[in-house]
């Protein structure tokens, strides 16, 4: 604790970045530092992110403590993403995050990361109680807080929303990079199509399956007889206006006044542009988090640790396990009634 402000350190390491991020029980952000694994071709390694991570974390969480002008002797708690992820990334930040607890004497406080992606929306944006619209690169779900606990009310059953877009844009010799500018480049690409296409559209009741969509409009690409840009823009167009179906039902059963759009894929401004006029039929209201903290980083990690610590919540290092498919719906939240 410094001067009565409790401070918590997060890590993150559930996929291709490992991040450390250093926060204050005000919701201050002290520092955020990161770094992100990049193949030369083809998606994430595993074994080789966790490489990675490893090179890279003890720099990482050293620049940390500097920018907050900090030491470890000044840190509260460790917290540490323990799930979902892939396995090989986390269990390389768990073994950072347990040897510093360890070492230093410090409690050590487990993070579920989509519980993280949420938390640092609601500071960010200052949503109270929001339906969450949560998509990235490894997650797609729709969830709201009732009970004590986030609830899901729909989800991908296949793959996920950001994979999706990923994969389409590296068959179609789109990417890497899939973001340029601020945009990912099935949506730069989308911009030039004039057709829409027939391709899936598969949604049940709040629940969307994505793997159809991909496998059809890989196979018109294949086929070569529809414009890039066409197949884009339709994959697109079929892609986002599922995930605004599913989400505009859940937001009719909830009766939710808020929306947070969360997670790597948040920053697509037609994504945002669609669910804009989409709650706006519903009076509530639109909070996107912040481009910078949209992805995976520290900082999200550190917030929620905080908020967790504050509760009680912490675990002894030795039974710290990762958890690749560690659920959203399992993990109490004390912090709101």
């Amino acid at each position: 604790m410094l001067k009565g402000r409790t401070i918590v350190l997060g890590i993150e390491s559930t996929a291709h970045t490992f991040g450390c991020g250093i926060v204050d029980e005000d919701g201050n952000i002290l520092a955020d530092v990161r770094d992100t694994y990049v193949p030369e071709k083809g998606g994430i390694h595993p074994r080789e992110a966790a490489q990675h991570h490893s090179n890279v974390s003890a720099e990482i969480v050293a620049k940390a403590l500097s920018e907050a002008g900090l030491t470890i002797n000044n840190v509260d708690a460790i917290a540490i993403a323990l799930g979902p992820g892939l396995g090989p990334c986390l269990r390389a930040g768990a073994v950072i995050a347990r040897a510093l607890a360890i070492h230093y004497s410090k409690p050590l406080v487990p993070v579920n990361h989509a519980v993280a992606h949420i938390e640092i929306g609601k500071l960010l944006t200052g949503a109270k109680d929001p339906l969450v619209v949560y998509v990235s690169g490894g997650n797609t779900l729709i969830a709201a807080f009732s009970g004590g606990r986030y609830r899901v009310f729909g989800e991908t059953l296949d793959i996920a929303l950001g994979n999706c877009l990923d994969v389409f844009a590296r068959e179609a010799g789109l990417a890497p990079p899939y973001v340029i500018k601020g945009m990912h480049v099935v949506d730069l690409c989308a911009e030039k199509g004039s057709k829409i296409i027939d391709l899936p559209y598969v949604v049940k009741g709040e629940d969307l399956s994505y793997s159809g969509l991909l496998t059809a409009a890989l196979k018109k690409l294949s086929e070569g007889k529809e414009k890039l840009e066409d197949i884009c823009l339709s994959f697109r167009e079929n892609a986002y206006n599922m995930l605004i179906e599913a989400s505009e039902r859940a937001l009719a059963h909830t009766r939710k006044k808020e929306v947070l759009l969360t997670g790597g894929v948040a920053a697509s401004p037609i994504l945002q542009n669609k669910l804009k006029l989409m709650v706006k039929e519903h009076n509530a209201s639109l909070h996107v988090t912040p481009k910078k903290y949209a992805g995976d980083n520290g900082v999200m990690i550190a917030w929620t640790g905080l908020l967790m610590f504050k509760h009680g919540i912490t675990i002894e290092p030795e039974e710290a396990f990762v958890n690749q498919r560690w659920r959203l719906d399992e993990v109490d939240i004390p912090w709101m009634k």
